[in-house]
């Protein structure tokens, strides 16, 4: 099972618990359940999918009441059918409703980019193209979102800004061209650091492979043939990525191009919600 440590999710999940509770707490709850009322909650799922969020999700009901007992029946990366059980929740009845909605809008949404990242990466099989997310996550969530993705089967991008050289078209245009902006990354960066370069046309990319200094090459919006050609071009003497309009319909197309990678911020930014439920 694919965590990361507690401590770097407690933040987002304390502001989540924050912002449902406000100022006065669940004043329902608080009105309607009798004090030291227990009982025994279930998170089903309702549909199929990839389970995502439990860890995120186990963390919210602690973190409203140490003392409730969480026991996940279905772990992280793990594919769920209609009416299985998640997870399974004891202790006060006003604890576990208190943190119900926070606990299923990780769950629910986690899961959906997990149940995504599935599907396509499903389309790569005999290949060896890997599916990676890029940056294009909910901002605050990122850490959660990329990790839903690990739990689909894909892979990462780098995580921000400081992780690794992307040069993009706009950097580029920026610094006077591929080799000036190629010379100026090569000689600032360190020897861990990897070098990336975005091009959108073949005669861009034989202005790289002649230039030198880059590790990668994102293929940006690049129609399948001229992906073809490209890759032929590098001849692994890059690592290579395709992104821009890459729909699960495509996937397979572009696999047989040869790519090691295929980028999508469609994994992060247009996930359907998986429907998860949490009953007593």
């Amino acid at each position: 099972m694919t965590q990361i440590p507690d401590l770097l999710l407690e933040p987002m999940v304390r502001h989540a618990l924050h912002e449902d509770l406000g100022a006065y707490g669940d004043v329902t709850t608080r009105a309607v359940i009798p004090e030291g009322t227990r009982y025994a909650a279930r998170i089903n799922a309702r549909e199929a999918g990839v389970v995502s969020g439990m860890q995120i999700a186990a963390l919210a009901f602690r973190l409203v009441d140490p003392a409730l007992r969480v026991t996940p029946r279905l772990a992280d990366g793990q594919p769920c059918a209609p009416g299985d059980t998640l997870m399974e929740i004891e202790g006060s009845a006003a604890s576990i409703l208190s943190a119900e909605r926070v606990a299923l809008n990780f769950a629910g949404r986690l899961s959906g980019i997990a149940t995504l990242t599935a599907g396509f990466v499903a389309e790569t099989r005999g290949t060896k193209t890997r599916i990676t997310c890029t940056r294009k996550t909910t901002p605050g969530l990122r850490a959660a979102e990329k990790l839903a993705v690990l739990h689909g089967g894909g892979f990462n991008h780098r995580y921000g800004l400081s992780d690794a050289i992307l040069i993009k078209d706009n950097h580029i245009a920026a610094a006077g061209g591929i080799r000036a902006a190629l010379g100026a990354a090569t000689a600032s960066a360190s020897h861990m650091l990897k070098v990336e370069i975005e091009v959108d046309t073949l005669e861009q990319l034989s202005e790289v492979l002649e230039t030198g200094g880059a590790d990668v090459v994102l293929l940006d919006n690049m129609s399948t043939p001229d992906l073809a050609r490209a890759v032929e071009r590098v001849g692994g003497r890059l690592v290579t990525e395709a992104s821009g309009n890459m729909r699960r319909a495509r996937v397979a197309e572009v696999c047989a191009t040869g790519v090691d990678y295929i980028s999508s911020g469609a994994l992060t930014h247009s996930a359907r919600t998986l429907d998860l439920g949490l009953d007593f």
